[in-house]
């Protein structure tokens, strides 16, 4: 964990592959609006568009050179991911696991796809001898680059599952946050325009930096009431590791815990009579005096098992918001359905078709 927060400052640095990759997608929708909507209004599907921009950022900034390798195997990872949360809602027979079913054998196939690919990555980096000028250009080289780090040096198997897990928080729940943010701001005018001022008299029509990131106050607290209303992660499970008290209730160690966060994040007693409505005024002084308790607000859970990927997350989701403000407005297309559904994480069962116009033709 002491590795991870030293290593937080670096991943600063992928901003500008964020942008390169944003920009390539916002010059494809200038493209489409140029050739069939006469640079009039343009309706696109939002759910597919993420998707596919953070599948890019996650590749680009995590392997840099070898980002079609990369994608391979997070492609692998998103089929694995999806076949595991049909299969949690079986009826779980001891021992199942490990019969040759034939989803069992798809899972298996899938997930040495993703072990040999992420695999040979890795030994490609390690054998190199470029060392004094290989680590350091993209997220893999930073959390390979710890030989001063002693003890908190990561093995083979480490690195792999932070790829994975880097991978989960930088593309699947991040698509989701930009979805429920741009789905929030089509509603809410208002705010739309409030947040492209804001970008605006920061960043003008610049690529942000981490600097003009940290100065879009209204833009992290939109960004934070849409993770409260819909939260891409609407759960999390614990497991008790030794006999604890938890308020006036006894937990036996081995015992598992479901934290609910859906309902703590709507809970009228924690966030008032207002808790279904959309006010990102309530974080003006911040997430932990937004409630009545400090720590009602769970998006990336909590304490020193928090999400490893959050500043990475909410560094894409600034950079992907705020280039969008600058040369786009929407609104909400009458086809949408509206239909928050769980599938891994929270996202509109019947796509987000939202109508784009373009502010400098």
């Amino acid at each position: 964990w002491l590795l991870h927060m030293r290593k937080d400052k670096e991943y600063e640095g992928m901003i500008s592959r964020m942008a390169a990759c944003t920009i390539s997608m916002l010059d494809e929708w200038k493209r489409q609006l140029a050739i069939e909507a006469k640079n009039k209004s343009l309706t696109i599907e939002m759910c597919e568009e993420f998707r596919e921009l953070t599948s890019a950022i996650i590749a680009h900034t995590f392997f840099g050179t070898s980002f079609a390798h990369g994608k391979e195997a997070f492609n692998a990872q998103t089929k694995l991911q999806h076949l595991i949360a049909a299969s949690s809602f079986d009826v779980f027979i001891p021992g199942i696991q490990y019969i040759p079913t034939r989803k069992n054998l798809e899972i298996w196939k899938l997930d040495r796809k993703i072990t040999k690919s992420l695999q040979c990555i890795i030994e490609s980096r390690l054998n190199s001898q470029s060392d004094s000028s290989f680590y350091g250009d993209d997220l893999l080289d930073i959390m390979m680059d710890t030989k001063n780090d002693g003890p908190n040096k990561l093995n083979m198997n480490e690195i792999m599952e932070e790829c994975k897990t880097f991978f989960f928080a930088g593309h699947e729940a991040t698509s989701h946050l930009l979805v429920w943010t741009v789905f929030l701001l089509s509603l809410h005018k208002d705010w739309q325009e409030k947040l492209r001022q804001e970008v605006m008299q920061i960043c003008g029509m610049e690529i942000p930096d981490p600097d003009m990131l940290s100065k879009l106050k209204m833009v992290n607290m939109v960004l934070l009431e849409a993770l409260r209303l819909y939260c891409p992660v609407i759960e999390l499970v614990r497991m008790a590791s030794k006999d604890m008290k938890l308020g006036d209730l006894m937990i036996p160690r081995g015992t598992g815990l479901v934290i609910p966060i859906t309902m703590i994040h709507r809970s009228k007693e924690y966030w008032g009579e207002d808790s279904n409505d959309f006010n990102p005024m309530r974080f003006i002084n911040g997430a932990s005096k937004a409630a009545k308790h400090p720590n009602a607000l769970l998006p990336f859970s909590m304490g020193p098992r928090n999400c490893i990927g959050q500043n990475f997350s909410m560094m894409q989701a600034k950079t992907v918001i705020a280039l969008i403000l600058q040369r786009f407005s929407w609104s909400l297309s009458p086809d949408y359905q509206h239909a928050p559904d769980k599938n891994l994480t929270l996202q509109p069962q019947h796509g987000l078709p939202i109508i784009v116009k373009p502010l400098q033709l």
